[in-house]
C-alpha cells in the first residue's frame, strides 16, 4: 500500500526555521521530521512513499538523492566518481519525490498525484506530526466499514494548564497541560480510496474544507479514534518537546 506525505506547505508558524528549509525537513533529534514519520509507517511494513512537494522542493529532493552518503561513512574513488558506503542507515524504502506546485493547496497536491496513487487504497498524512498509532489496526478499521475515507481522530495535549473553578472562584483542580478530554481533532494519518480524489476540484482545493466536508455529508468519512501519543510540530516549543523526549530516551512514536 502506498504512503502519501503532504510535504509542500510554507510552514509560516515556524518561520525561524522554514525561511531556510521546508517544514518536513526540520530536524528533530538527529534526523528530519519527515524521516520520523516514514519510520512510523515502515514499522508496519509500508515502505513505498510518495512525497507531495512544493515549497523548497529541491531541498527534500537533494536530501533523499544523497541519502546514503549523508547517512553513511563512505569512500570515493576520485578516478571514476564511484562511492562505496561503509556503515550507515539504509532503510528499505522507495521514495517518489513529486513537485506538486509551490502554491498548491493540500487537496490539490493529492489530485496532482492521481496518476501515481489511483490503483488502490492508499495512506496519507501530513509532514509535521508523529504518533504511536497502530497503522495495521487503522487499515483494518478502514476495510471494515467500506467508506471512502478514514481519518484518525486524536486528543492533543492542551497548551496551557487546565483549571476547574467553583462558583466562588475557588480552584478545585489544577492539571498542567493535560490531554484534552472533550472533542477530537484531525490528527492526519488517513486511509483513502482512489475514488475520493473525485471530490477534489483543482489546485486551490483545501483537503480539510470542501472534499472532507462533502465526504462527511455523503456518509463516506469515518473516524478511527486514537487515544495514545500524538504530537504536531507547529511551533518551536513543539519541536523542543520532541527533542527533549528523544534526549531523555523516551520516544513514544
Amino acid at each position: 500500500m502506498k504512503v502519501v506525505i503532504l510535504a509542500g506547505g510554507f510552514g509560516t508558524r515556524l518561520s525561524e526555521y522554514t525561511a531556510v528549509i521546508p517544514k518536513p525537513m526540520l530536524k528533530v533529534g538527529e534526523k528530519p521530521m519527515i524521516e520520523h514519520i516514514m519510520d512510523i509507517y515502515s514499522k508496519f511494513g509500508f515502505n513505498d512513499f510518495y512525497l507531495a512537494l512544493g515549497y523548497k522542493a529541491e531541498i527534500v529532493k537533494d536530501y533523499f538523492y544523497k541519502y546514503q552518503t549523508l547517512n553513511s561513512d563512505f569512500k570515493v574513488n576520485l578516478r571514476n566518481g564511484d562511492i562505496i558506503p561503509y556503515h550507515g542507515h539504509s532503510p528499505n524504502w522507495s521514495v517518489s519525490l513529486i513537485d506538486t506546485g509551490i502554491d498548491t493547496m493540500t487537496g490539490g497536491r493529492i489530485r496532482r498525484l492521481k496518476e501515481y496513487i489511483d490503483d488502490g487504497t492508499f495512506l496519507l498524512t501530513y509532514g509535521d506530526a508523529v504518533c504511536d498509532l497502530n497503522i495495521s489496526e487503522l487499515i483494518d478499521f478502514h476495510k471494515s466499514h467500506g467508506k471512502l475515507v478514514t481519518v484518525t481522530g486524536v486528543r492533543p495535549t492542551a497548551r496551557f494548564g487546565e483549571l476547574k473553578i467553583s462558583e466562588k472562584n475557588m480552584v478545585t483542580s489544577f492539571i498542567e497541560k493535560p490531554q484534552l478530554k472533550e472533542g477530537w481533532v484531525n490528527g492526519g494519518f488517513f486511509v483513502m480510496e482512489p475514488k475520493f480524489i473525485e471530490y477534489i476540484s483543482n489546485d486551490s482545493t483545501i483537503l480539510e474544507k470542501d472534499p472532507l466536508e462533502r465526504a462527511a455529508k455523503d456518509s463516506q468519512l469515518m473516524a478511527y479514534l486514537h487515544e495514545g501519543f500524538w504530537h504536531c510540530v507547529d511551533t518551536k516549543r513543539d519541536k523542543d518537546t520532541l527533542d527533549a523526549l528523544i534526549k531523555s530516551g523516551v520516544k513514544p512514536w
